[in-house]
């Protein structure tokens, strides 16, 4: 089987070149000893077997962020056949950087020019059989979307042997050092199995630990380390530099460059602007660009709303009458309990919101795919630095609302650690899908229909501001000093792969039920139970919604609720919201699904029972659920996030930190409302 390694800098489609490739066996994983995904495809071609391994995407092979770091020491270290190394046509010298990194490698490489049909159509002609003839490895024009080059590609990899030696010059006087190097070492008949005297000369000009580890036992090494020292004192002075980074790094851009004004030729814009200028000089501009995409996402919570509503009813009704059917079949009392009042109330608390989730991904995703996401990013840079933010601050930010779990691992992309430990931290004020059923729930309770989409958007808008305010007194007391820079390339818009937008969709839908049909089934179960027992003997002057209602309050989780209560009676929270909050530490579904056991006791479940919203409306009161969904807004995220944000952030203290400073938020903003809310009721 050949291994291949899949390599490229972020958004140049490595993904969906790889799906567009086979529609072979996905294998997805973590690499070793780090919580980066690790995605495998293996295919046949022409007999041939293939493991296609994307490699996380990285900008260069410095170790700057985990991303790079496990790509580079995956290069580095790993055994593999090929390196297919995936370019942006569309942003040639920015791509090529990496590939010149990767030619120092000296491993069988290809080079793909994917989004060749977007370059073609923005008149960026590439020369790729002259590129090749350059770089002295095969290039191969792609098209992923279209499916353009496939063939070819996967024809090239079949035949892949042993291709000759890269061809990058570099500016004279380091290749003047090198031929030194590389003389000495021909005379000295030094011969390596997997190197050229070539690329150990630029290696040890480069100051790799592991050529100079390999040279060191050899009975020449006094007299070659001499040779490295004044080879490396004649580049210092030739570039008035001594960062080897540095100096190759202006190098690479240079050779870069060349390049681009050999292989490209760039047809004379036409006077009428492109179409992505025409958009650009509204979505992004001075003025009009915030509020522009304020609409955007009041109207994704509307259609998340609006849509989402018919649906819900529909499973709504469906659960009600599939919990009478099902508790018509159980004739023992304490099973039927259990399967309608505790699996059915509470996994269906849980269902009745995929709806609404699916469509927030989906309008999520869209924005994503059409690269109008960087584009509010480019936007924010300045608003987000105001707060102490940097401006790829706002990926992982937006990230947050779908899951914070991708949220935290996405804020790898921030190189300086301040910057990306505030970011880390008010994730949790993004609420992420799971606490979209609590919202729905209490609006749909408290608010009239045709405004549940403004007070959605409501939500979700003061938890970001609750956020950036957070980050601000942090960038101030807690993590001081100055945040980077931001530079961003604006991507071309481009129309959304449907395919890419099934799959997101999908892998939510799925994660979603998953979760209800396992965790949050379990969940249930644990509540049901200790909602039931103790036992009580009714009083025979008890009515039976007064015995109900005893036995519920003397129940193990009333006891836990009872006991925890006082806590949050400031806040107009009774036992049972309480326990609601506790329970939603192990997934915020499970608060939905916690009320929905809660309050659904006390009668059958039928078609004519009381639903989960009219219990809701009934015992608690406005200003009581206003500071509920403040503090599920921004309290602690799951257990699972919970292990990603200790693992990211790299010391178990800031878990600490985390919960101390979202326990204490959470629990000022739900006073501050829940007073507000008395004092005008």
């Amino acid at each position: 089987m050949k291994k291949i390694a899949v390599v490229g800098q972020p958004n140049v489609g490595k993904s969906m070149l790889i799906n567009s490739i086979s529609d072979g066996h996905l294998k997805v994983g973590n690499f070793s000893g780090v919580t980066v995904e690790k995605k495998e495809v293996f295919t046949k071609f022409k007999g041939q077997e293939f493991d296609f391994i994307d490699l996380p995407g990285s900008y260069s092979l410095k170790d700057f962020t985990i991303d790079e770091k496990v790509t580079s020491d995956f290069l580095k270290n790993e055994n593999y056949d090929l390196i297919v190394n995936v370019v942006d046509s569309t942003h040639l010298k920015k791509n090529l950087y990496l590939t010149i990194q990767l030619l120092e490698l000296n491993k069988n490489m290809i080079l793909v020019l994917n989004i060749i049909d977007e370059a073609e159509k923005n008149g960026i002609n590439i020369d790729s059989e002259q590129l090749s003839n350059l770089l002295g490895i095969p290039v191969i024009k792609v098209s992923a979307k279209e499916k353009i080059g496939i063939s070819e590609l996967l024809e090239t990899i079949s035949k892949v042997e042993k291709f000759s030696e890269n061809k990058i010059i570099y500016s004279d006087p380091i290749e003047e050092e090198i031929l030194n190097i590389q003389t000495f070492l021909n005379e000295r008949g030094f011969q390596d199995s997997n190197f050229t005297n070539r690329h150990i000369a630029i290696k040890l000009l480069q100051n790799s630990k592991k050529i100079v580890s390999k040279l060191q036992t050899n009975i020449f090494w006094v007299e070659l380390s001499t040779i490295i020292k004044d080879s490396l004192e004649h580049i210092y002075i030739h570039f008035d530099e001594k960062n080897l980074d540095i100096i190759f790094s202006e190098e690479r851009i240079a050779i870069s460059k060349g390049l681009v004004q050999e292989v490209v030729e760039f047809q004379k814009p036409k006077k009428k602007k492109c179409l992505t200028r025409k958009i650009d000089d509204v979505l992004i501009h001075k003025f009009f660009g915030i509020p522009i995409f304020l609409f955007l996402i009041w109207g994704l919570f509307q259609l998340t709303f609006e849509i989402g509503s018919i649906p819900m009813n529909w499973i709504d009704s469906g659960v009600s009458h599939f919990g009478t059917f099902i508790g018509s079949l159980i004739g023992n009392e304490f099973f039927r309990s259990l399967i309608v009042d505790g699996i059915i109330s509470g996994v269906g608390a849980v269902l009745l919101f995929l709806p609404n989730i699916l469509i927030l991904f989906l309008g999520i995703a869209l924005l994503e795919t059409t690269g109008y996401m960087s584009r509010v990013a480019f936007l924010l840079d300045g608003f987000f630095h105001r707060f102490g933010l940097h401006g790829k601050s706002f990926i992982p930010l937006v990230t947050g609302f779908g899951c914070s779990i991708p949220a935290y691992m996405s804020a790898r992309t921030l190189k300086n650690e301040k910057d990306r430990l505030i970011t880390m931290f008010i994730i949790g004020f993004m609420s992420c899908g799971a606490k979209l059923p609590v919202y729905v729930l209490f609006i749909s309770a408290f608010f009239s229909p045709e405004n549940a989409g403004n007070y959605l958007f409501g939500i979700y808008l003061f938890g970001a501001i609750a956020g950036l305010i957070g980050a601000k007194v942090l960038r101030m007391f807690v993590f001081k000093g100055e945040d980077e820079p931001f530079v961003m390339e604006l991507p071309t818009y481009r129309l959304p792969s449907l395919y890419l937008l099934w799959h997101t969709v999908k892998s939510q839908a799925v994660m979603y039920l998953k979760k209800a049909g396992t965790f949050i089934l379990l969940a249930s179960v644990v509540i049901w139970f200790a909602s039931n027992f103790p036992k009580q003997i009714q009083n025979p002057e008890m009515s039976n919604m007064e015995f109900q209602t005893y036995s519920l309050e003397n129940s193990y989780l009333g006891m836990v609720g009872k006991a925890t209560q006082p806590l949050f009676a400031p806040l107009g929270f009774d036992w049972k919201l309480t326990v609601a909050l506790e329970t939603g530490i192990s997934a915020k579904e499970v608060v939905v699904a916690t009320l929905g056991v809660l309050y659904s006791l006390g009668d059958e479940v039928d078609e004519n029972s009381e639903t989960l919203l009219t219990r809701i409306q009934e015992n608690i009161p406005f200003a009581t659920a206003v500071a509920f969904i403040v503090f599920v807004m921004i309290y602690l995220p799951c257990f699972a996030a919970s292990i990603v944000f200790i693992k990211e952030s790299g010391k178990k203290i800031y878990f600490l930190y985390l919960v101390i400073f979202t326990t204490a938020s959470a629990y000022s903003l739900s006073f501050l409302a829940y007073i507000l809310v008395k004092a005008f009721e």
